[in-house]
């Protein structure tokens, strides 16, 4: 065999494996394009059954938008029926409302024109009254104005003097019952002497027969002692008893604690008279300082500077009006304690201002200026607060009071100085301060007579009828009691009663 016939065979071999490798291959690719399709026919399958639910869906959607569609155009008719039913009404209402308008104009027209001939008419009416009021009272409208505004005025102006009177006088009543209780509440609680210091001192004898060495033999003992210190010893005045008499009171208080020690000691003979008053001369200062610290204590103040101790000791010696100065000053410092306690204000500021407010009193011979000057300038330079110097220097008004408690100083001053049996005074200076209240109420123009009642705390004043008028006598007595309250010095109150009387008088024969 030829090479050529296996060369053909070898090549048919190697074609047919070729062949089959390649229908095996075909085979496979149409399997895979089947399964494809299959699964492409699948999904389409799917896909359409999804747009057909879609398709319902949306024609449900469709329809109900349609029936929700044609709801909405049924109501939106509906409206438009109502809106041109309403707007038909409004139409009728302004129709309506310009006839109304039109019918308004002319009745306002109508009552313009009525206005204006009733305003012609009341002005015309207006001027025949006013001639006839002319005619009648013999006034012209200016004239008749002019008197109506002035008794308009006149009565604005008594309903205004009626309004503060009751004012003044509900002012009055409760001031009073209040200053009243505080005051009687003050005074009931300090206890002091109810009479006024008098020229007189009074001893005690230990027995009878000290009445004869007193007097000595041939009344050589009383005629040394009266030589020696000044002061008249009456013996047989008052049983038991010795009384000096001098209208000095340090003589007095010289001649007193002498014979006190005389009668101590029992040997009374010129020797022994003269040794002690030179004792008794000697223990002046003593005396002063233990008056002053006594005081003090009695007051309840404290603190106090030697200086001013001493000079409060010297005022045991002063009197006023009969008072005692230091008695005074204890009984002041007392009640003003006591009424500013009842104020609710500094109690020991008013306490101390009231117990230094005279001690000025014991340096006027010394020293120029008034008593409250001179004692204010002794307490300032001697460390005492600056509201008990106003105190001290604002007690009769001599400079304006700063403080509540300087007008307490001021107000116990007066009770003190005003009790029943706590001054007197001379007659002829009682009877000269009656003449000045009288001369000082007189001055006022209207008065007729003024007279000066209960010691000077009342004064009657009788005016002219024909110058001064019932209304204006509130006024005038208002104006008299500042008048008074300027012009005078005084303890207490003064009352003023302001008197009009109109007498007539006929005779029948």
């Amino acid at each position: 065999m030829s090479d050529n016939v296996r060369a053909r065979r070898l090549d048919g071999r190697l074609h047919g494996a070729r062949g089959g490798a390649m229908d095996e291959g075909v085979i496979g690719t149409v399997i895979g394009l089947l399964g494809a399709c299959l699964v492409a026919l699948i999904l389409v399958l799917v896909a359409r059954r999804e747009a057909n639910a879609q398709r319902a869906k949306a024609e449900r959607d469709v329809a109900a938008i349609k029936d929700e569609a044609r709801a909405l155009l049924v109501d939106v008719q509906r409206r438009e029926t109502r809106l041109a039913e309403r707007e038909n009404v409004v139409a009728t209402d302004q129709a309506q409302v310009a006839e109304l308008e039109r019918s308004a104009r002319a009745r306002v027209a109508d009552v313009a024109r009525a206005e204006e001939d009733v305003a012609k008419r009341l002005a015309e009416a207006d001027r025949q009254a006013v001639a006839e009021l002319e005619a009648v009272t013999g006034l012209t409208a200016a004239e008749a104005r002019e008197e109506l505004t002035r008794r308009i005025v006149d009565q604005a102006q008594n309903d205004a003097s009626a309004r503060v009177r009751r004012a003044e006088a509900q002012a009055r009543r409760t001031a009073e019952n209040r200053a009243r209780r505080i005051v009687a509440t003050a005074v009931q609680r300090t206890a002091v002497a109810t009479s006024t210091q008098s020229a007189l001192t009074v001893l005690p004898l230990p027995s009878d027969e000290m009445k004869g060495r007193i007097i000595g033999k041939e009344g050589r003992n009383i005629r040394a002692f009266e030589a020696l210190t000044g002061v008249n010893v009456l013996i047989d005045e008052q049983p038991e008893s010795v009384v000096l008499s001098c209208f000095d009171a340090e003589r007095r208080e010289v001649a007193q604690v002498a014979l006190e020690a005389l009668m101590a000691d029992g040997r009374i003979h010129p020797q022994r008279i003269e040794a002690a008053y030179a004792e008794a001369l000697a223990g002046a200062d003593e005396r002063t300082d233990a008056a002053g610290h006594e005081a003090a204590e009695r007051a309840g103040v404290t603190g106090l500077h030697p200086s001013l101790v001493r000079t409060l000791g010297r005022l045991r010696l002063r009197t006023s009006y009969g008072q005692n100065v230091l008695e005074h000053l204890v009984e002041s410092a007392l009640l003003a304690a006591a009424v500013a306690a009842e104020l609710g204000v500094d109690v020991e500021v008013a306490r101390r201002a009231a117990f230094l407010h005279d001690i000025g009193k014991a340096l006027t011979n010394e020293v120029p200026g008034t008593h409250a000057a001179v004692g204010a300038d002794l307490a300032r330079r001697h460390g005492e607060d600056e509201a008990v110097v106003n105190g001290i220097a604002a007690h009769h008004d001599e400079v304006a009071p700063e403080t509540v408690e300087a007008v307490v100083v001021q107000i116990v001053d007066a009770i003190s100085a005003s009790r029943p049996g706590a001054r007197r005074e001379e007659l002829d200076q009682y009877v000269e301060r009656m003449d000045k209240l009288e001369r000082l109420v007189t001055e006022h123009p209207g008065v007729r007579r003024a007279l000066a009642m209960s010691a000077g705390r009342e004064v009657r004043v009788v005016v002219e009828p024909s110058e001064v008028g019932d209304r204006e006598l509130p006024q005038l007595a208002v104006a008299i009691a500042r008048h008074i309250e300027a012009d005078l010095t005084y303890p207490g109150e003064i009352t003023v009663t302001v008197v009009r009387e109109i007498r007539a008088s006929a005779t029948a024969g």
